[in-house]
């Protein structure tokens, strides 16, 4: 029997990265998938042939999480589908890098708009399919530095600072209706998200992890599937840091 079969999920920034991983591990656990893309299509059409083996347990979705109408649009065909939820996993996020006082407003609303509102809207929508039947599963990727902070990313900081917030006064909202809500917070994990990074640069992330080596996207998989699954019935309103002890 495998953990997650029957169950269905929605996986939002499900195409690369730490999405991607919590998209294969899901499938490769027995669930029916809805991957939510924000506008890469190569790379959605790339994963669609690599998850081929799935057939129609994954379905992928171009959607800005962001935009109100869109996602309620979504969510009502969802329902019309599936009547019900068991997981949804908040990872959809993007950074637009820059000192604050140079930073232009779009990049600073833009953030906000994808990392923050984006999981208020899936949340919002989301938690009336898990109210419907008494269940449900809602795991925030957030980062560090939402109470570390780098210079340049304030805007980043920022949202995932708001994430944290909005995951623990929603945690204490559902929690009577057997609905957890919960974090995980990784660090420095290689994906396209911080490839941009100056070599000298990553040296200098890496010597400020004591393990002294970034993540993989399936180690914060790991962790993912342990918050969506049963077994952590009872840790709500947690973050979990995967950062290698930064």
């Amino acid at each position: 029997m495998l953990e997650f079969e029957g169950k269905k999920a929605l996986v939002t920034g499900a195409t690369r990265g730490i999405g991607r991983a919590i998209t294969e591990a899901l499938l490769a656990q027995g669930a029916n998938v809805v991957g939510v893309y924000g506008g890469n299509a190569a790379a959605a059409e790339a994963m669609r042939l690599d998850c081929a083996q799935y057939g129609d347990r994954l379905r992928l979705r171009q959607l800005d999480v962001s935009d109100y109408p869109a996602v309620a649009a979504f969510f009502a065909e969802l329902e019309a589908e599936w009547e019900t939820l068991d997981i949804l996993v908040n990872n959809a996020g993007i950074r637009r890098d820059a000192v604050l006082a140079m930073m232009k407003e779009e990049d600073w609303r833009r953030v906000i708009d994808v990392n923050l509102t984006g999981g208020y809207t899936m949340s919002k929508f989301a938690v009336p399919l898990m109210m419907k039947q008494k269940y449900g599963r809602i795991v925030f990727v957030t980062s560090p530095m939402g109470h570390l902070g780098f210079a340049g990313q304030a805007n980043y900081a920022a949202s995932k600072a708001g994430q944290v917030g909005l995951m623990k006064s929603l945690s204490k909202e559902v929690a009577k209706r057997k609905i957890t809500v919960n974090g995980v917070s990784p660090g420095f994990i290689a994906t396209e998200l911080i490839a941009d990074l100056p070599e000298a640069q990553v040296k200098e992330y890496k010597k400020m992890v004591p393990a002294n080596r970034f993540g993989t996207p399936a180690e914060v998989a790991e962790a993912v599937l342990f918050l969506a699954s049963d077994r952590a019935a009872y840790i709500n309103g947690a973050v979990l840091e995967i950062t290698g002890g930064l």
